[in-house]
């Protein structure tokens, strides 16, 4: 069984996104599983992961009715207010398509935030309820990301886009390499290979230029702990969908941890 562990539903009719500004004019419409249906028919994906996409938990109930009426969509990593005196309460009453949690770290201006006492019991909460925390950070975030894996040792985490490398600058980012080295010490961490085209430069990346970082990953983590993701459709404005698949195919063949069975075990599919 192939897995894409990390994709996402959208509607700019009908909901604000703050991050999709004018560069991504191009994905600025509304997607849904009907749109992905055949793509994943196409391309032999038998499951996937659904994501957030902004703080709502109207989209996070939406999106575990979206679940319940599609057979692919395997689980739902949504949203809760982490800081939210009642979040145990809110997370018990989302059900069991719901698999993990994620918050937008990356866009608060504290790069510290994770490590906010109401952050960390909300984090405690969801390690508590038996679902995973996906972590949207990049370099900036990585420190307290660190702290926050040791300190939720009972807690599996999954590193989304890994940190998000500065592929597209072109020299190697080695401040992303020193901070998310030391999270391969902690088997509570696992690590999706995904968003890496929108990382590179989006007109003219190649797979020589993720081969590197999608290599340094799998030495650090190993197979068992990294996961296939599409990003779909944020990856559309640089590939797509089955320009991501072959790619992480071409660098590491159809491995299957990376391609299913990291993922079902991660998330208990």
């Amino acid at each position: 069984m192939i897995v894409d562990a990390h994709q996402h539903f959208w509607d700019p009719t009908r909901r604000d996104y703050p991050w999709m500004g004018d560069e991504l004019a191009a994905i600025r419409r509304p997607f849904g599983p009907n749109e992905l249906r055949p793509l994943l028919t196409e391309n032999a994906v038998d499951k996937t992961i659904l994501v957030q996409t902004i703080s709502s938990l109207d989209e996070t109930r939406e999106f575990l009715e979206i679940a319940a009426a599609n057979d692919f969509v395997a689980g739902v990593v949504g949203w809760v207010d982490l800081t939210g005196p009642d979040v145990a309460q809110t997370i018990a009453s989302l059900g069991d398509r719901l698999v993990g949690v994620r918050h937008q770290v990356h866009d608060e201006p504290d790069p510290r935030w994770l490590l906010r006492s109401d952050v960390q019991h909300g984090i405690d909460a969801v390690g508590e309820s038996g679902l995973v925390f996906d972590l949207l950070v990049r370099a900036r975030e990585l420190p307290a990301a660190l702290e926050t894996v040791r300190n939720h040792r009972e807690t599996m985490f999954v590193v989304d886009h890994a940190a998000k490398p500065r592929i597209g600058r072109g020299s190697w980012d080695a401040e992303w390499e020193a901070a998310l080295a030391p999270f391969s010490d902690h088997e509570n961490v696992a690590c999706k290979l995904s968003g890496l085209v929108t990382e590179a430069d989006w007109k003219s990346w190649t797979p020589d230029q993720l081969a590197p970082y999608i290599d340094r990953v799998l030495g650090w983590f190993g197979a068992r702990r990294c996961m296939f993701g599409s990003d779909w459709p944020v990856c559309l404005v640089a590939a797509d969908y089955a320009q991501v698949k072959d790619t992480i195919q071409r660098i590491l063949g159809l491995d299957a941890d990376v391609f299913g069975a990291t993922a079902r075990r991660v998330y208990g599919l």
